[in-house]
């Protein structure tokens, strides 16, 4: 009985240390068999663009396919939370960003995950800035003429924004960030900048709101104002990123348009379940690293205001953290409640 007894378990010692080793093995093959990423968003986004470039580089570098899947809804949340239930063994990613994983945490109680303990942050891809913009019907020239009217005129001037969006945030950071009165001596019209803001489901309708001037300014991605910024459509006012942006090299930053220090960045990166094998964390941030140094990639980045960030798994984690903090103390600030 004591030998039948040492040699079941000398089978089942056996038995583990072969799955053990075979599970080694399929990490160190990784991947062996395509890669789904995770879009939070509709099609043709930002995001998603973005997603698409990194998925045409992984597929070369991998000799592997990388395919997309878009799964939208909640402002990004809806996504982001279906791949945290996600098998963490590397074939399932999931593009990460500012308003899903940093925003939400200020404006959800109920969020069901941990964007810095339940994602496994491989790096970011993008930053950029957003900029403001105002129909060109409207009179504002700088941000000093928006901000002397609002004052002279409080409740009477609208901006528009889709909620939790990386320009909802820009627009109550400014709010706060000139949180001061407009006669000094008389203390009087004293608070955050008194404009009222108007919602929209969408950055389709939010655009096609100010182009029929239906509200008077937005801060937007610049990106996706470029078109109309070029096309006369729209006057860009300033740029929430602390240097000018390459495509608006005439239009001044909010940082130098009297207020020092402002800064409200859209970013996007990719990440993974926590859980993932470290083996195959290690080699999708190597592979991260060399295709957003890919000439083609820096080139379609900065074609459309982007910047190449700070790459690898640390650079991100540090950045989200500081993201978390900032957009979570200024949701807290500005008494904005979830919808």
């Amino acid at each position: 009985m004591i030998v039948l007894m040492a040699f079941f378990r000398a089978l089942i010692s056996a038995s583990m240390f072969l799955a053990s080793t075979s599970i080694a093995f399929a990490q160190a093959d990784y991947p062996s068999k395509p890669v789904k990423i995770i879009v939070p968003f509709p099609a043709g986004g930002t995001t998603d663009v973005m997603a698409r470039i990194t998925a045409d580089q992984l597929t070369k570098i991998f000799k592997q396919a990388f395919v997309i899947e878009n799964i939208s809804g909640g402002g990004g949340v809806i996504g982001a939370e279906r791949a945290t239930n996600a098998n963490p063994d590397g074939y399932t990613l999931v593009m990460t960003g500012v308003g899903q994983n940093a925003v939400a945490h200020g404006l959800d109680p109920n969020l069901k995950y941990d964007s810095l303990k339940d994602f496994a942050h491989i790096s970011l891809i993008d930053l950029g800035p957003n900029v403001l913009v105002v129909n060109p019907d409207r009179p504002f020239k700088t941000l000093k003429d928006i901000v002397d009217y609002a004052r002279a005129n409080p409740g009477k001037l609208d901006y528009g924004y889709t909620y939790a969006s990386s320009g909802h945030m820009a627009m109550e950071l400014l709010r706060q960030t000139t949180n001061n009165c407009g006669d000094p001596k008389k203390k009087n019209n004293c608070g955050p900048l008194p404009i009222v803001g108007i919602p929209y489901r969408g950055g389709g309708p939010l655009m096609n709101a100010i182009l029929a001037n239906e509200i008077p300014m937005e801060f937007i991605n610049q990106d996706a104002a470029l078109p109309y910024v070029q096309a006369g459509k729209l006057r860009p006012i300033a740029v929430s990123s602390l240097q000018r942006n390459p495509l608006y090299p005439n239009v001044p930053t909010v940082s130098e348009s009297g207020y020092p220090g402002f800064q409200a960045l859209s970013w996007a990166g990719i990440s993974a379940p926590k859980g993932t094998p470290k083996i195959v964390l290690d080699k999708l941030e190597a592979a991260m690293i060399q295709a957003m140094q890919a000439p083609e990639v820096k080139q379609r980045l900065e074609s459309v205001g982007f910047v190449i960030p700070p790459l690898g798994s640390s650079a991100y984690n540090t950045f989200l953290k500081s993201e978390i903090d900032q957009w979570v103390t200024l949701i807290k600030k500005a008494g904005i409640k979830p919808e």
